[in-house]
Parts: C-alpha cells; sequence; structure tokens
C-alpha cells in the first residue's frame, strides 16, 4: 500500500513494560489528577457520545471507523486550526456550538462526552490524556503516545489512573490487534517456538509521508503556525520519524523481546527530505540480554523499486525464525512451523478492531487497559534510539530513563 496523504501519514509497505516501574519519582513526572465528574454507565447497545482531539486526515478518518461502528456518537471536535475543526465538524454532523479550536480548545469538549479520541500531533498527547482522565472520560490514543521520557512516563500514570478509576484507557497500535500476529508472538512466548533468541532484524523502509506539508514549512518554518501544519516535519511536535513512524516495526521487536533493551548505539541524518528538523534515515543497533542484539534501519524516501520494502521484523532462534510484515506475511519457519497469513488492510481493520474492543471495554467494564504498558515501553525504546542516534553514542536504557528532559515546542504566540 503506498504512501497516502490521506487520510494522514500512515505506515506504509509496498503491495510489557517491565513489571518495576521505570524509575523512582516518576509521579513527579505526571499531571496531576483531580475527582472525576459523573459518567454515565452502559449497557449494551448503549451509545457513547466521543470528542475527537485532532481533526487533521487521520483524525476524520478514524472519526468515521467511530461513526461507522453503530455504538458512538460524534458529539464534539477540537483542533487548533478552524478549518479542520470546521470540515470535521461537517462531515462528522458535530454541531458549531461544539466545535472548539485553539491549543486548549480541548478542554472546553470535556463535559460534551463519555470519551474522548486523541489524534493531534504527539507532542500533546501526554497533556491531553491526563486532561480526559482527570475529567473521568475513557480515553482512546494514537501512537506514538509522546516525545520524551517525561510524556511516557504520565501516560503510564494517566493509564493506571483510569484504570482505578474505572475508566477505559486504550492506545491504537493496528498490530497488536491482528489475528497473525497474535497468534505467532503467542507460539514465540508460550510454546518456544523459535528455541533461543539468537538475533533479529527490523526494518521500516519506506516513501515521505509528509511531502503535502513542505509548502507549509517552506513557507515561514519560524512561524509556529505554520510548523503546526508541518507537524509531521517537526522534531519536537513529532518525536522525529524514528518516533513518529518507526514505532510501528519498534513495537513489534518490542513485543518480540517483551523487556527492554540494555542500550542502543547508531546514527542517522537527513540525506534526502529538503525541508524540516527530522532525521529521513536510521541505523542502529538495540542490545539485549543473554547477547541478543537486534538491528535496525529505517528511511523515507525513493527506494526505486528496491526490495523489500516496508515494515518488516524477523527474529532469527535456534529452533526457527519469525518473520512479520505489516500488511504482507506473517509466519514462523523451521522445526514448529506455523503458515500464518496476511492482512493487506491491516491499516484500516486494526483501527476497526480497536475502536470494538474501546467500545466493548467500556459497555462491559473492563477496565484492565492492557495496551498502556507495552505500548509505554515501545515508545521509550524509539527515544532511546533517536538519542543514540542523535548523539552518535551509547546511550543505556538505565540513563535513558534517568533523562527528565522534556521537549519544548516554542509555540509562544499561538492562541491558547
Amino acid at each position: 500500500m503506498p504512501q497516502t496523504q490521506n487520510p494522514s501519514p500512515q505506515p506504509s509497505v509496498p503491495a510489557s513494560l517491565s513489571r518495576r516501574r521505570f524509575m523512582a519519582g516518576a509521579a513527579a513526572a505526571s499531571f496531576a489528577i483531580v475527582a472525576p465528574g459523573a459518567v454515565r454507565t452502559f449497557a449494551a447497545n448503549a451509545k457513547i457520545n466521543i470528542g475527537m482531539v485532532g481533526c487533521g486526515g487521520r483524525g476524520t478518518w478514524i472519526g468515521r471507523l467511530f461513526r461507522d461502528h453503530g455504538g458512538y456518537n460524534v458529539v464534539a471536535a477540537a483542533d487548533y486550526f478552524e478549518d479542520r475543526t470546521n470540515r470535521f465538524g461537517e462531515e462528522l454532523g458535530v454541531p458549531a456550538s461544539h466545535r472548539y479550536t485553539g491549543l486548549k480548545g480541548y478542554l472546553k469538549l470535556m463535559d460534551k462526552v463519555d470519551a474522548v479520541v486523541i489524534k493531534s500531533p504527539p507532542y500533546f498527547h501526554p497533556e491531553q490524556a491526563a486532561a480526559a482522565v482527570a475529567a473521568g472520560k475513557h480515553t482512546y490514543v494514537a501512537k506514538p503516545i509522546a516525545v520524551d521520557v517525561p510524556g511516557c512516563l504520565s501516560i503510564e500514570d494517566s493509564g493506571k489512573t483510569a484504570r482505578q478509576k474505572k475508566r477505559c484507557f486504550l492506545i491504537d497500535f493496528q498490530t497488536r490487534a491482528d489475528p497473525f500476529y497474535i497468534e505467532a508472538l503467542r507460539r514465540v512466548h508460550q510454546e518456544n517456538a523459535l528455541g533461543k533468541f539468537a538475533f533479529g532484524e527490523c526494518t521500516y523502509h519506506a516513501g515521505d509521508p509528509f511531502g503535502g506539508m513542505y509548502d507549509a514549512w517552506r513557507s515561514d518554518p519560524d512561524n509556529p503556525e505554520n510548523r503546526m501544519r508541518a507537524w509531521g516535519l517537526d522534531r519536537v511536535l513529532s518525536g522525529d520519524i524514528i518516533t513518529e513512524q518507526n514505532i510501528h516495526t519498534l513495537d513489534v521487536m518490542n513485543w518480540i523481546m517483551d523487556a527492554p533493551p540494555l542500550w542502543a548505539v547508531g546514527s542517522g541524518g537527513r540525506k534526502f527530505r529538503p525541508v524540516g528538523t527530522c532525521y529521513d534515515t536510521f541505523s542502529l543497533l538495540f542490545q539485549y540480554a543473554n547477547d541478543v542484539a537486534i538491528t535496525f534501519s529505517s528511511r523515507q524516501s525513493n527506494g526505486y523499486g528496491t526490495q523489500p520494502e516496508g515494515i518488516r521484523n524477523r527474529m532469527f532462534g535456534t529452533e526457527g525464525i519469525l518473520e512479520t510484515e505489516y500488511g504482507g506475511q506473517v509466519l514462523i519457519r523451521g522445526d514448529h512451523f506455523y503458515r500464518g497469513g496476511k492482512s493487506p488492510g491491516i491499516y484500516q481493520d486494526g483501527a476497526v478492531a480497536n475502536i470494538k474492543t474501546f467500545y466493548d471495554s467500556i459497555t462491559t467494564g473492563n477496565f484492565e487497559n492492557p495496551t498502556v504498558e507495552c505500548s509505554v515501553r515501545s515508545n521509550l525504546i524509539t527515544v532511546l534510539g533517536r538519542m543514540a542516534a542523535y548523539e552518535k553514542r551509547m546511550v543505556t536504557w538505565n540513563e535513558l530513563m534517568s533523562n527528565t528532559e522534556k521537549l519544548d515546542a516554542n509555540l509562544k504566540g499561538l492562541k491558547a
């Protein structure tokens, strides 16, 4: 499936946190939580009122999926830009009085909804998710969940608080909802289908999904509104491609290993893209315990037909090899063969499955919120890789987890 600009930049292919708390005192990095307001309980076949935060291409696209599910009413919308909020509202039937703009517009929809869907640029996810949980709302968050360590820990805390308050908190990864991935990883973890892990590879090779943002950036890259419109080209707003895009393959790596890496080392650069502050290529080595290393490479550029492309993982073991491809074949070769299969519609099908899970969890009162723990660790792995590549040195997991730097987008002058 080729890169597209509609519905939004998306994973492109050509055709659990550690049980220990990551760091002491992490609560200091989280947002304050206040007592929730009254929240409706739901029976089977009930309608859940949702508000969309982030009304760009993907926000509008996933808003349609929520509407088409049949169990939701899309009743409110918020985006910094009025044109996006209005376009979303007109398509999804949100009244003008429930459309909100500005950096803090999302706060105004809280008392109109039962659940909040967050599809804004990743930089804003921790703050917006914390506010939704504080308001007592069920919360659905796009990947990536954050752009820095404090943001990841804030999401971790929001997920835990949601569980305590009996609210659903779901992170939207498509691969973790795919039946072939689920079964293959079950066999790896529960049936030891690969034997002992030896080494692995993960790649994210694709075109540039942000070409439609070039003009906004070029017109005045120092203007914060232009940076907001071209957020995918901005290192702080997006987290760079390793966090915003490559997280899909690094999440599968995390799923396979089910533990954090010990350290990472590597490099990267901006070699192809003419604008922005993000890299468009990364090359890294992630070292895990027991002398297991996984190589990672990424590019967002014209591949000129080279194969293989896409979002791929291979894990080599003493008794077999796991091969996965986003939208393509998932299988296990070797002594414990698993034929698996292909999910060419994984981008939409995964989102549809997650929307159903969100609804079912709310209406049945299932507040385990299992997607939070693994998603936080996957996001932290991308930050580890980004630090290693930008600083051109080995960065350990312990060093990462002691990093309290919060990235600052410097959005002074924007309307609140």
